[in-house]
Protein backbone atom coordinates (compact mmCIF):
# COMPACT_ATOMS: atom_id res chain seq x y z
CA UNK A 1 0.00 0.00 0.00
CA UNK A 2 1.21 3.45 -0.81
CA UNK A 3 0.54 6.63 1.32
CA UNK A 4 2.33 10.02 1.24
CA UNK A 5 4.66 11.88 3.05
CA UNK A 6 1.92 13.63 5.07
CA UNK A 7 0.24 10.59 6.59
CA UNK A 8 3.45 9.04 7.21
CA UNK A 9 5.12 5.55 8.08
CA UNK A 10 5.80 3.68 10.68
CA UNK A 11 8.91 2.09 11.38
CA UNK A 12 7.05 -1.88 11.36
CA UNK A 13 5.62 -0.82 7.69
CA UNK A 14 9.04 0.92 6.19
CA UNK A 15 10.56 -2.96 7.68
CA UNK A 16 7.96 -4.50 5.69
CA UNK A 17 8.24 -2.55 2.36
CA UNK A 18 12.27 -2.95 2.61
CA UNK A 19 12.73 -6.00 3.49
CA UNK A 20 14.92 -4.81 6.47
CA UNK A 21 15.18 -6.07 9.89
CA UNK A 22 14.12 -3.48 12.36
CA UNK A 23 15.97 -2.41 15.76
CA UNK A 24 14.13 0.07 17.88
CA UNK A 25 10.57 1.34 18.19
CA UNK A 26 8.34 -0.17 15.59
CA UNK A 27 5.14 2.24 16.25
CA UNK A 28 7.42 5.11 15.61
CA UNK A 29 6.34 7.33 12.56
CA UNK A 30 8.13 9.44 10.17
CA UNK A 31 6.66 11.51 7.14
CA UNK A 32 10.11 12.68 5.24
CA UNK A 33 13.07 10.78 3.70
CA UNK A 34 16.59 12.91 3.82
CA UNK A 35 19.96 12.82 4.31
CA UNK A 36 22.05 11.95 7.25
CA UNK A 37 22.92 15.38 7.58
CA UNK A 38 20.10 17.09 6.68
CA UNK A 39 17.31 14.44 7.86
CA UNK A 40 14.90 15.76 11.39
CA UNK A 41 12.99 13.51 14.33
CA UNK A 42 10.27 12.76 11.65
CA UNK A 43 13.14 11.91 8.55
CA UNK A 44 14.98 8.46 7.69
CA UNK A 45 17.60 8.26 6.45
CA UNK A 46 19.98 6.09 5.15
CA UNK A 47 23.64 5.05 4.90
CA UNK A 48 25.10 3.13 1.53
CA UNK A 49 28.21 4.38 0.85
CA UNK A 50 31.01 4.36 3.80
CA UNK A 51 32.23 7.61 3.21
CA UNK A 52 29.10 9.21 4.77
CA UNK A 53 29.64 6.72 8.14
CA UNK A 54 31.19 9.97 9.52
CA UNK A 55 27.87 12.04 9.54
CA UNK A 56 25.89 8.92 11.23
CA UNK A 57 26.74 9.74 15.12
CA UNK A 58 26.04 13.16 14.76
CA UNK A 59 22.34 12.28 12.70
CA UNK A 60 19.12 13.60 14.04
CA UNK A 61 16.93 11.18 11.87
CA UNK A 62 13.66 9.14 13.55
CA UNK A 63 15.86 6.18 11.42
CA UNK A 64 18.17 4.85 9.53
CA UNK A 65 18.65 2.23 6.80
CA UNK A 66 22.22 0.81 7.19
CA UNK A 67 24.15 -2.24 6.99
CA UNK A 68 24.86 -4.73 9.61
CA UNK A 69 28.15 -4.31 10.06
CA UNK A 70 27.30 -0.52 10.67
CA UNK A 71 24.34 -0.69 13.83
CA UNK A 72 26.49 -0.29 16.64
CA UNK A 73 27.15 2.87 15.60
CA UNK A 74 23.71 3.95 15.13
CA UNK A 75 22.34 6.68 17.72
CA UNK A 76 19.38 6.09 16.66
CA UNK A 77 16.70 3.50 15.37
CA UNK A 78 17.61 1.20 12.71
CA UNK A 79 16.47 -0.84 9.47
CA UNK A 80 19.13 -3.28 9.04
CA UNK A 81 19.92 -4.77 5.60
CA UNK A 82 23.26 -6.07 3.49
CA UNK A 83 21.83 -3.23 0.50
CA UNK A 84 20.48 0.07 2.14
CA UNK A 85 20.55 1.50 -1.33
CA UNK A 86 18.13 -0.98 -2.96
CA UNK A 87 16.26 -0.12 0.47
CA UNK A 88 16.19 3.58 -0.29
CA UNK A 89 15.17 2.86 -3.58
CA UNK A 90 12.36 0.75 -2.55
CA UNK A 91 10.91 3.06 -0.06
CA UNK A 92 11.64 6.15 -1.93
CA UNK A 93 8.55 6.57 -3.47
CA UNK A 94 6.29 6.27 -0.21
CA UNK A 95 7.41 9.25 0.31
CA UNK A 96 7.09 11.07 -2.75
CA UNK A 97 4.26 13.77 -3.09
CA UNK A 98 4.18 13.58 -6.77
CA UNK A 99 3.71 9.88 -7.21
CA UNK A 100 0.31 9.72 -6.09
CA UNK A 101 -2.40 8.33 -8.28
CA UNK A 102 -4.50 10.84 -10.03
CA UNK A 103 -8.21 10.17 -10.74
CA UNK A 104 -8.77 9.57 -14.63
CA UNK A 105 -10.51 12.23 -16.49
CA UNK A 106 -9.85 14.20 -19.72
CA UNK A 107 -9.30 17.78 -19.92
CA UNK A 108 -11.17 19.75 -21.77
CA UNK A 109 -8.52 21.31 -23.93
CA UNK A 110 -7.65 17.70 -25.09
CA UNK A 111 -7.87 16.91 -28.59
CA UNK A 112 -8.86 13.23 -29.05
CA UNK A 113 -9.67 11.14 -32.54
CA UNK A 114 -13.10 9.34 -32.00
CA UNK A 115 -11.30 6.11 -33.05
CA UNK A 116 -8.70 6.30 -30.18
CA UNK A 117 -9.69 3.67 -27.15
CA UNK A 118 -8.86 4.86 -23.95
CA UNK A 119 -8.61 2.66 -20.96
CA UNK A 120 -10.08 2.88 -17.55
CA UNK A 121 -8.81 5.50 -15.72
CA UNK A 122 -6.77 7.13 -17.65
CA UNK A 123 -6.15 10.64 -17.39
CA UNK A 124 -5.63 13.33 -19.98
CA UNK A 125 -3.72 16.65 -19.31
CA UNK A 126 -4.36 20.09 -20.80
CA UNK A 127 -3.40 20.61 -24.33
CA UNK A 128 -2.82 17.08 -25.71
CA UNK A 129 -3.71 15.58 -28.96
CA UNK A 130 -4.06 11.79 -29.52
CA UNK A 131 -4.26 10.64 -32.67
CA UNK A 132 -6.49 7.86 -34.94
CA UNK A 133 -6.90 4.25 -33.38
CA UNK A 134 -4.78 4.89 -30.61
CA UNK A 135 -5.20 2.58 -27.46
CA UNK A 136 -3.93 3.25 -24.30
CA UNK A 137 -4.37 0.87 -21.11
CA UNK A 138 -5.89 1.38 -18.18
CA UNK A 139 -4.40 3.84 -15.53
CA UNK A 140 -2.34 5.79 -17.86
CA UNK A 141 -1.61 9.47 -16.96
CA UNK A 142 -0.80 11.74 -19.72
CA UNK A 143 0.62 14.83 -19.03
CA UNK A 144 0.03 18.57 -20.17
CA UNK A 145 0.90 19.06 -24.01
CA UNK A 146 1.97 15.63 -24.92
CA UNK A 147 1.19 14.36 -28.41
CA UNK A 148 0.54 10.80 -29.75
CA UNK A 149 0.71 10.35 -33.20
CA UNK A 150 -1.68 8.04 -35.06
CA UNK A 151 -1.59 4.19 -34.53
CA UNK A 152 0.00 4.24 -31.09
CA UNK A 153 -0.19 1.47 -27.92
CA UNK A 154 0.59 2.76 -24.40
CA UNK A 155 0.07 -0.06 -21.72
CA UNK A 156 -0.91 -0.05 -18.29
CA UNK A 157 0.24 2.73 -15.50
CA UNK A 158 2.38 4.48 -17.69
CA UNK A 159 3.20 7.94 -16.86
CA UNK A 160 4.25 10.56 -19.89
CA UNK A 161 5.16 14.10 -18.14
CA UNK A 162 4.45 17.16 -20.60
CA UNK A 163 5.58 17.62 -23.82
CA UNK A 164 5.95 13.64 -24.69
CA UNK A 165 5.96 13.43 -28.28
CA UNK A 166 5.06 9.77 -29.99
CA UNK A 167 5.11 9.68 -33.64
CA UNK A 168 3.36 7.46 -35.44
CA UNK A 169 3.31 3.61 -34.73
CA UNK A 170 5.02 3.49 -31.50
CA UNK A 171 4.40 0.68 -28.81
CA UNK A 172 4.92 1.56 -25.65
CA UNK A 173 4.37 -1.27 -22.85
CA UNK A 174 3.40 -1.11 -19.22
CA UNK A 175 4.18 0.49 -16.49
CA UNK A 176 6.93 2.81 -18.62
CA UNK A 177 7.78 6.34 -17.63
CA UNK A 178 8.70 8.74 -20.12
CA UNK A 179 9.91 11.95 -19.15
CA UNK A 180 9.56 15.66 -20.52
CA UNK A 181 10.35 16.70 -24.48
CA UNK A 182 11.28 12.84 -24.71
CA UNK A 183 10.66 11.87 -28.60
CA UNK A 184 10.54 8.25 -29.64
CA UNK A 185 9.74 7.56 -33.42
CA UNK A 186 11.36 10.17 -35.35
CA UNK A 187 12.96 9.48 -38.30
CA UNK A 188 15.95 8.03 -38.22
CA UNK A 189 19.03 9.93 -40.12
CA UNK A 190 18.72 8.00 -43.12
CA UNK A 191 20.15 10.03 -46.26
CA UNK A 192 21.95 8.32 -49.88
CA UNK A 193 24.10 10.63 -52.03
CA UNK A 194 23.74 10.94 -55.57
CA UNK A 195 26.54 12.78 -56.55
CA UNK A 196 24.82 16.33 -55.83
CA UNK A 197 23.08 16.25 -52.93
CA UNK A 198 20.89 14.16 -50.26
CA UNK A 199 18.05 11.37 -51.06
CA UNK A 200 16.16 11.06 -47.60
CA UNK A 201 15.48 7.20 -47.41
CA UNK A 202 11.90 6.84 -45.99
CA UNK A 203 11.74 5.42 -42.33
CA UNK A 204 9.14 3.11 -42.48
CA UNK A 205 9.29 1.15 -39.28
CA UNK A 206 8.60 1.64 -35.95
CA UNK A 207 9.55 1.43 -32.24
CA UNK A 208 9.06 -1.00 -29.61
CA UNK A 209 9.42 -0.33 -25.78
CA UNK A 210 9.30 -3.23 -23.37
CA UNK A 211 7.64 -3.14 -19.67
CA UNK A 212 9.01 -1.28 -16.90
CA UNK A 213 11.12 1.58 -18.71
CA UNK A 214 12.04 4.66 -18.10
CA UNK A 215 13.02 7.36 -20.76
CA UNK A 216 14.93 10.45 -19.50
CA UNK A 217 13.71 14.47 -20.47
CA UNK A 218 15.23 15.16 -24.38
CA UNK A 219 16.05 11.83 -25.21
CA UNK A 220 15.43 10.59 -28.70
CA UNK A 221 14.86 7.44 -30.10
CA UNK A 222 14.46 7.02 -34.03
CA UNK A 223 12.06 4.69 -35.73
CA UNK A 224 13.60 2.43 -37.86
CA UNK A 225 13.79 2.41 -41.15
CA UNK A 226 13.22 -1.74 -41.90
CA UNK A 227 11.86 -3.06 -38.92
CA UNK A 228 11.87 -1.47 -35.73
CA UNK A 229 14.11 0.13 -33.09
CA UNK A 230 13.67 -1.97 -29.99
CA UNK A 231 14.23 -1.17 -26.19
CA UNK A 232 13.85 -4.18 -23.78
CA UNK A 233 12.15 -4.85 -20.69
CA UNK A 234 13.06 -2.77 -17.46
CA UNK A 235 15.37 -0.76 -19.23
CA UNK A 236 16.72 2.89 -17.83
CA UNK A 237 17.85 5.33 -20.38
CA UNK A 238 18.84 8.58 -18.43
CA UNK A 239 18.24 12.10 -20.41
CA UNK A 240 19.28 13.58 -23.48
CA UNK A 241 20.68 10.16 -24.88
CA UNK A 242 20.10 9.61 -28.69
CA UNK A 243 19.40 6.07 -29.82
CA UNK A 244 19.24 5.94 -33.57
CA UNK A 245 17.39 3.51 -36.73
CA UNK A 246 16.86 -0.07 -35.76
CA UNK A 247 19.31 -0.37 -32.79
CA UNK A 248 18.13 -3.26 -29.98
CA UNK A 249 18.83 -2.40 -26.16
CA UNK A 250 18.54 -6.02 -24.37
CA UNK A 251 16.81 -6.09 -21.38
CA UNK A 252 17.73 -4.73 -17.83
CA UNK A 253 20.32 -2.34 -19.39
CA UNK A 254 20.74 1.19 -17.90
CA UNK A 255 22.04 4.32 -19.98
CA UNK A 256 23.73 7.43 -18.91
CA UNK A 257 23.14 10.50 -19.89
CA UNK A 258 24.49 11.63 -23.24
CA UNK A 259 25.31 8.47 -25.08
CA UNK A 260 24.90 8.18 -28.22
CA UNK A 261 24.33 4.68 -30.39
CA UNK A 262 24.37 4.42 -34.25
CA UNK A 263 21.66 2.76 -36.24
CA UNK A 264 21.33 -1.02 -36.50
CA UNK A 265 23.71 -1.70 -33.30
CA UNK A 266 22.33 -4.26 -31.00
CA UNK A 267 23.61 -3.86 -27.28
CA UNK A 268 22.90 -6.90 -25.15
CA UNK A 269 20.81 -8.07 -21.82
CA UNK A 270 22.24 -6.35 -18.19
CA UNK A 271 24.62 -3.90 -20.28
CA UNK A 272 26.06 -0.56 -18.82
CA UNK A 273 26.87 2.64 -20.50
CA UNK A 274 28.47 5.46 -18.71
CA UNK A 275 27.78 9.08 -19.10
CA UNK A 276 29.02 10.04 -22.77
CA UNK A 277 29.60 6.82 -24.20
CA UNK A 278 29.33 6.63 -27.68
CA UNK A 279 28.60 3.27 -29.85
CA UNK A 280 29.25 3.33 -33.60
CA UNK A 281 26.71 1.42 -35.80
CA UNK A 282 26.13 -1.73 -36.68
CA UNK A 283 28.09 -3.82 -33.52
CA UNK A 284 27.30 -6.23 -31.17
CA UNK A 285 27.32 -6.02 -28.05
CA UNK A 286 27.14 -8.76 -25.62
CA UNK A 287 25.34 -9.86 -22.28
CA UNK A 288 26.69 -7.92 -19.23
CA UNK A 289 29.28 -5.31 -20.71
CA UNK A 290 29.99 -2.47 -18.66
CA UNK A 291 31.01 0.68 -20.78
CA UNK A 292 32.90 3.55 -18.86
CA UNK A 293 32.19 7.10 -19.16
CA UNK A 294 32.98 9.19 -22.14
CA UNK A 295 34.62 6.10 -23.53
CA UNK A 296 34.01 5.67 -27.92
CA UNK A 297 33.02 1.96 -29.26
CA UNK A 298 34.14 1.57 -32.74
CA UNK A 299 33.90 -2.67 -32.85
CA UNK A 300 32.22 -5.09 -31.33
CA UNK A 301 32.35 -6.48 -28.01
CA UNK A 302 32.01 -10.04 -27.49
CA UNK A 303 32.75 -10.76 -24.21
CA UNK A 304 31.13 -9.64 -21.12
CA UNK A 305 33.26 -7.31 -19.15
CA UNK A 306 33.98 -3.80 -18.27
CA UNK A 307 35.68 -1.85 -21.43
CA UNK A 308 37.11 1.72 -21.32
CA UNK A 309 38.83 4.17 -23.77
CA UNK A 310 40.10 7.53 -23.78
CA UNK A 311 42.25 9.41 -21.20
CA UNK A 312 41.54 10.80 -18.11
CA UNK A 313 41.98 14.16 -16.81
CA UNK A 314 45.44 15.60 -16.39
CA UNK A 315 47.47 18.77 -16.63
CA UNK A 316 47.74 20.83 -19.44
CA UNK A 317 51.19 20.51 -20.10
CA UNK A 318 51.29 16.52 -18.67
CA UNK A 319 48.33 15.99 -21.85
CA UNK A 320 50.13 18.40 -24.60
CA UNK A 321 53.54 15.89 -23.94
CA UNK A 322 52.11 12.65 -23.55
CA UNK A 323 49.65 14.13 -27.28
CA UNK A 324 53.15 14.13 -28.82
CA UNK A 325 54.36 11.01 -27.99
CA UNK A 326 51.12 9.39 -29.01
CA UNK A 327 51.43 10.28 -32.68
CA UNK A 328 55.29 8.88 -31.82
CA UNK A 329 54.26 5.59 -30.79
CA UNK A 330 53.93 4.15 -34.53
CA UNK A 331 57.14 4.77 -35.64
CA UNK A 332 58.89 3.52 -32.02
CA UNK A 333 57.14 0.26 -32.82
CA UNK A 334 57.99 -0.09 -36.01
CA UNK A 335 62.03 0.81 -34.49
CA UNK A 336 61.53 -2.08 -31.60
CA UNK A 337 60.16 -4.34 -34.04
CA UNK A 338 63.42 -3.98 -36.47
CA UNK A 339 65.40 -3.90 -33.68
CA UNK A 340 64.08 -7.45 -32.63
CA UNK A 341 64.43 -8.86 -36.02
CA UNK A 342 68.09 -7.69 -36.09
Amino acid sequence: MKKTATIGLSLNELASLSGATLRGDGERRVTGFATLVDAGPDDIAFLANPAYLKHLAGTRAAAVLLRPEHVEACPTNALVLDNPYLGYARLSSCFDRFARATEGGVHPTAVISESAVLGEGVSVGPQVVIGDHVRIGARVRIGAGCVIGDDCEIGEDGLLHANVTLYHGVMVGARVIIHSSAVLGGDGFGFAHDGRGWQKIAQIGGVVVGDDVEIGSCTSIDRGALGDTVIGNDVKIDSQVQIAHNVHIGDHSALAGCVGIAGSTRVGRGCLLGGGVGLAGHLEIADRVQVTGMSLVTNSILEPGVYSSGTGAMPNALWRKNAVRFKQLDALARRVSKLEKS
